[in-house]
């Protein structure tokens, strides 16, 4: 009998195409409910809730309890970086309308990585920070120095409290579209939620695609940054 952890029995999960749509559906970091995954999904409630059954049983989806209603997220990080890095694998569909090649193209330019900045702005952003040796490379992680803590910090992003979370700081996200690296990790969350709240950037209703504004414009032009 083997030891090692059962990797064929994730990889079931995830082969369903209706279970992988679901998984994809949060990758924006937000949380659903079981009508609202199948919606997504274009399932059947009762298909969507077995299928929800197995991903909690699996550890790849958590789920709330708030009222009547139940709501699912990806159950950690890790599980978003695993989807991502499999997106990277994966073929990407022939786009066969003109809404289909302009959801195509704002998901590509910008879009939530679960709690991060991906897609083209994602990746210049983490070269805008290369360049300016806020952050440095090292092996699988990004490391930020004291002039990027200080970058950050006035920004109004807290480092101690970032540092303190139990999650990994800096880490490198490779990119699907893209096919480099951007900055994820508690920093990249953290500067992502800077740019929403601060609406440089503002969340699409329909999938993970962020909308550039023109506030987010501006600032990233002061920063010099190619956008």
């Amino acid at each position: 009998m083997s030891v090692e952890p059962s990797v064929s029995d994730v990889a079931v999960l995830i082969a369903d195409k209706s279970r992988a749509a679901i998984l994809e559906s949060l990758m924006n970091g937000k949380s659903y409910t079981a009508s609202e995954l199948a919606n997504q999904a274009k399932i059947t409630i009762q298909t969507a809730s077995s299928h929800l059954a197995k991903l909690v049983e699996g550890k790849l989806l958590a789920v709330e309890k708030h009222g009547r209603y139940r709501y699912y997220r990806l159950a950690s990080v890790e599980v978003a970086e695993m989807i991502e890095m499999l997106s990277s694998f994966a073929p990407t569909p022939k786009v066969q309308s003109l809404k289909e090649s302009r959801t195509k193209d704002s998901i590509y330019y910008a879009r939530t990585c679960y709690d991060h900045l991906a897609g083209t702005l994602g990746v210049n952003w983490t070269q805008y920070l290369l360049d300016n040796s806020f952050i440095i490379e090292k092996e699988r992680d990004y490391v930020t120095t004291q002039t990027g803590i200080a970058f950050f910090e006035n920004l109004g992003i807290n480092i101690d409290l970032l540092q303190k979370k139990k999650r990994a700081f800096t880490r490198k996200c490779l990119d699907w579209s893209e096919r480099r690296y951007h900055l994820a990790g508690a920093l990249g969350a953290a500067a992502t939620d800077y740019f929403i709240e601060n609406k440089w950037v503002e969340r699409n209703s329909v999938n993970r695609a962020l909308l550039l504004t023109d506030r987010g414009k501006e600032n990233f032009q002061k920063l010099n940054m190619n956008i």
